[in-house]
């Protein structure tokens, strides 16, 4: 049976489809109804909605979704309110300060999680460290790489502790990537200690990966997989590693939103020594082949 968590994670992937194709009539259309379960999700829904009103233009009924939500106890980051472009229709609003003013005193810090699986193979190779991307969870990462456990590869996926709504964690912040991702290597069982390391990620936990990756920060990685970064700069201290990372390889579709931050760094990128694959068609989302993609990068 599919938990609450599953069926807001296909609500979100469904309305981002829609929201991209340019129909958000749609998206307004399937937020009718939405399912009594995904109640947790409501700060994070009611945004989505109001945007897909903003980005038509409706100014008034953006913010009468925003206040409603916030009336039940919603809150949401600053620039998810003041810097998002489809609610630029409320940015002169003394209501959408008053917005900002309530969610600043609501807003609250969450905790990282993780969760640790052991190969299906007795021998452990390495330990592959997967960053979701933002507004999911450690649960959706462990889906998308779970094919490395059968390369004989540990997944460690983590819970980043940074929120930007009740329920929407992503990875903002550099330091507090490196205490969460810290956090979880110190909890490893002993068996994985010291085995080589690999930093993964999808869209913002991506480029999380990549400036672990690049400035060793908590730690050295011997390798990096990356799946759609959402890239910004790269770290002023990002330099060539100590070490050659291997593998360094970054899957990008050609009709990802991600790939022109990605091209802008593609020189400084493959002077890392990485390599872009650009793949035909694909969106914002994991390859659907990425098992044997996995397989050529990490099997033996």
């Amino acid at each position: 049976m599919e938990t609450p968590e599953v069926r807001y994670d296909q609500l979100q992937n469904r309305m981002l489809k829609l929201y991209r194709e340019g129909r958000q009539r749609e998206v307004l259309g399937l937020l009718e109804e939405v399912d009594v379960d995904l109640a947790p999700w409501s700060a994070e829904i009611a945004h989505f909605e109001a945007c897909m009103h903003g980005s038509l233009g409706d100014a008034e009924s953006a913010l009468k979704v925003l206040q409603r939500a916030s009336a039940a106890g919603a809150w949401w980051h600053e620039p998810l309110l003041l810097e998002d472009d489809d609610l630029a229709v409320l940015r002169d609003r003394p209501e959408l300060a008053e917005l900002v003013k309530v969610s600043r005193e609501r807003m609250a810090n969450g905790e990282a999680s993780w969760t640790v699986q052991l190969p299906d193979s007795r021998r452990v190779s390495g330990v592959v460290v997967a960053l979701h991307g933002a507004g999911q969870h450690a649960m959706r990462a462990a889906k998308d790489w779970a094919p490395v456990l059968g390369l004989g590869y540990a997944l460690v996926a983590i819970d980043s502790s940074q929120l930007i709504s009740p329920k929407f964690r992503t990875w903002v912040d550099r330091d507090v990537t490196a205490r969460d991702v810290a956090a979880a290597l110190a909890d490893l069982p002993d068996e994985l200690q010291g085995l080589p390391m690999i930093a993964a990620g999808f869209s913002n936990g991506g480029r999380a990966a990549l400036e672990w990756a690049l400035t060793a920060d908590p730690v050295p990685v011997d390798g990096v997989i990356l799946l759609a970064p959402s890239l910004r700069a790269l770290p002023e201290t990002a330099g060539t590693p100590s070490k050659s990372l291997s593998p360094a390889t970054i899957f990008i579709g050609t009709e990802d939103n991600a790939l022109p931050r990605v091209e802008a760094a593609a020189d400084q990128l493959t002077g890392l020594g990485f390599e872009i694959i650009r793949i035909p068609g694909l969106n914002h989302t994991a390859p659907p082949d990425l098992a044997d993609r996995l397989t050529r990068l990490l099997g033996t």
